[in-house]
Order: C-alpha cells, then sequence, then structure tokens
C-alpha cells in the first residue's frame, strides 16, 4: 500500500514539474551552472574510476580467453563490454552517489527548513526553480560523459593489453573498432540520457517529501541513491534488450 501511495505521489510530482516546465520560461543561466556542477565537476573521479575499470577488464578478459587460446579476442571483449553496458552503467552510478545525494540532501534541507514554501509564498515557483535546472543540466551532460568514459575505459585497457600483457595493440584496436559501431555509441548516449532523467527525478522527489528533521534528509538521501541504483540497473536491461535483443 505504501509502495502504490509513493509511486502516485511520483506521478503527481513529475506531471508537476513538466507543467511548470513548459509553462515558465526555461532558467537556462540555472541550467548551465547545474551542468557545470554535475559535468565537469564530477570528471575527475569519473576518469579515475573508468580508467581502472578498463585495465581490470583487459586484465580478466585476458585470464578468461588466454587457456582457450583466444587472447587475440580481448578488443571484442573490452569493446562489447565497455560501450554497450560498463561504461553507461558506471556513469549512472557515480553520478546517482554524488550528484544524486547532493540533490536530495539541497532539497530536504530546504523541505525542513520552509524555504520551499517560501519560494511559494514570493510566487517563484519551486519546481522550475529546483527541479528544472537540475533535470535539463543532468540529461545534457551524462550522454557526454558515458561517451568520456568510453574512450578512457578503452584507452586504459589498451595501455594494459600492450605493455603490461605484451599483446600487440593494432589487432586490439581493430577488433574495438570492428565489433562496436555508431549504434552502440548512440545507445550508449541514450542509456546517460535516460538515467540521467531517473536519477534528478527520483532524487528531486526525494528531497520534497523528506520527513522532518536531520534524519529526515539522511534518509531522504539514502533513499535516493538506493532507488535511483535499481531504477538504473533495471533500465538498462530493457533498453538492452530493445537495442540488441
Amino acid at each position: 500500500m505504501n509502495t502504490l501511495l509513493t509511486l502516485g505521489q511520483f506521478g503527481i510530482f513529475a506531471g508537476r514539474v513538466v507543467r511548470s516546465s513548459f509553462t515558465h520560461k526555461l532558467p537556462v543561466a540555472r541550467t548551465i551552472e547545474e551542468a557545470y556542477r554535475i559535468g565537469v565537476r564530477s570528471l575527475p573521479i569519473l576518469l579515475v574510476i573508468s580508467f581502472f575499470v578498463g585495465t581490470n577488464l583487459a586484465l580478466q578478459g585476458y585470464v578468461a580467453f588466454r587457456p582457450m587460446g583466444a587472447q587475440q579476442m580481448l578488443g571484442m571483449f573490452v569493446g562489447l563490454a565497455g560501450v554497450r553496458e560498463l561504461a553507461p552503467i558506471m556513469v549512472a552510478a557515480m553520478v546517482s552517489a554524488k550528484a544524486g545525494t547532493e540533490m536530495a540532501s539541497q532539497i530536504a534541507v530546504m523541505r525542513i527548513r520552509e524555504q520551499i514554501d517560501a519560494l511559494e509564498v514570493m510566487a517563484v515557483d519551486p519546481y522550475v526553480y529546483l527541479v528544472t535546472p537540475r533535470f535539463l543540466g543532468i540529461v545534457l551532460v551524462l550522454p557526454a560523459l558515458t561517451i568520456i568514459s568510453i574512450a578512457t575505459l578503452i584507452g586504459s585497457a589498451w595501455l594494459v593489453t600492450v605493455y603490461q600483457l605484451g599483446e600487440p595493440g593494432g589487432p586490439f584496436l581493430a577488433l574495438v573498432w570492428n565489433t562496436t559501431s555508431g549504434t552502440d555509441l548512440m545507445v550508449a548516449g541514450i542509456k546517460g540520457g535516460l538515467f540521467g532523467s531517473f536519477i534528478c527525478a527520483v532524487s528531486c522527489f526525494c528531497g520534497f517529501t523528506s520527513p522532518p528533521g536531520p534524519a529526515g534528509v539522511g534518509r531522504a538521501t539514502n533513499a535516493a541513491v538506493v532507488i535511483s541504483a535499481v531504477c538504473c540497473a533495471i533500465l538498462n536491461y530493457f533498453v538492452s534488450e530493445v537495442a540488441y535483443g
């Protein structure tokens, strides 16, 4: 019963956000600010994670293929696993943990301090002011972060393949190129945009419906991360099924 009630509240929240976004002027300046905060400030940690995921992917793939004498297929493995699945879901998890928690906590603090009520008293639509710029910002930058993650992952896998495992780099890159296509990059970008929209919607909803008190802020932040991660994992399967099934 509580789950159905929460889903109903989320539907009402999403409807209000959409209605407010279409009936008010889009906050371009705040959207750019949010895109910078979510994208550029997340870039260093994303590069580090993507680099070491790529190195581990190459190493584990080599260990799996070598007993069968198929280590030359390592480029295909890195291309398919990294481009199609790992990079999009990894970016979503990182952004959810960093930007999603920040969204939920900031809005939850405003809720318990009655600052959202104050915006409404001043005739400022809180949905346009607080949600729309975050939503547009994250949807704009997540596809770009996904492509950057893919490039970093493949580059680090190539370094391990050539300089640690002693395999030729040319065939590795050729297999990556031949087994992936522009469609794979497009699907990865679509996944990034969809994941970003879910992360923002869930995080902002948890902040808007935060229970009172400091403990409520903690529960709202925790719920935002958990629900966002589950939603992105489920959505990743269905998008992959539609694109590759």
